[in-house]
């Protein structure tokens, strides 16, 4: 509904704020392992194996990316790397694989609930499942229970 008038918006208190943009970086800045770690997770698990070439080529990614993405990995502590024998997930690398992967289907559930395309809700959940807290797949989860 337009006036002619500008909408009358209200901040949040400055800390609020900067709290609520501070939590979009952070999770900007985890995504990207977030994203390997479960990757690489599906790959060990349905082929044995996760090498750089088929990392960077899922993720459509050069090749010197994926491998400074696993050099994060490796120096996180999320993973190792052997000669010839690819890329794999340290104990805490599957932990992390294990969470991502619970929030990703948690997030497609509540997508497909709603009426969302399957497809649509697969690649939408790839960026929401990064950035949704705890708090709201906890509210997800008990919707989906609801139903």
């Amino acid at each position: 509904m337009t006036t002619g008038e500008p909408e009358r918006i209200e901040l949040p208190e400055e800390p609020t704020q900067a709290r609520r943009f501070g939590k979009t970086r952070t999770a900007q800045s985890t995504a990207l392992l977030e994203d390997y770690a479960e990757l690489i997770a599906d790959l060990l698990a349905t082929g044995g194996e996760a090498r750089p070439t088929d990392i960077a080529r899922r993720l459509g990614v050069s090749h010197a990316t994926a491998i400074k993405a696993i050099s994060r990995l490796k120096r996180e502590g999320l993973a190792t790397a052997r000669p010839y024998r690819g890329v794999f997930l340290t104990e805490a690398g599957e932990h992390l694989a294990a969470r991502v992967r619970l929030r990703h289907r948690l997030v497609v559930d509540l997508l497909l609930a709603v009426g969302v395309p399957r497809e649509a809700a697969e690649q939408d959940a790839e960026g929401l499942e990064h950035h949704v807290s705890d708090a709201t797949l906890a509210a997800f989860s008990r919707f989906l229970a609801g139903r």
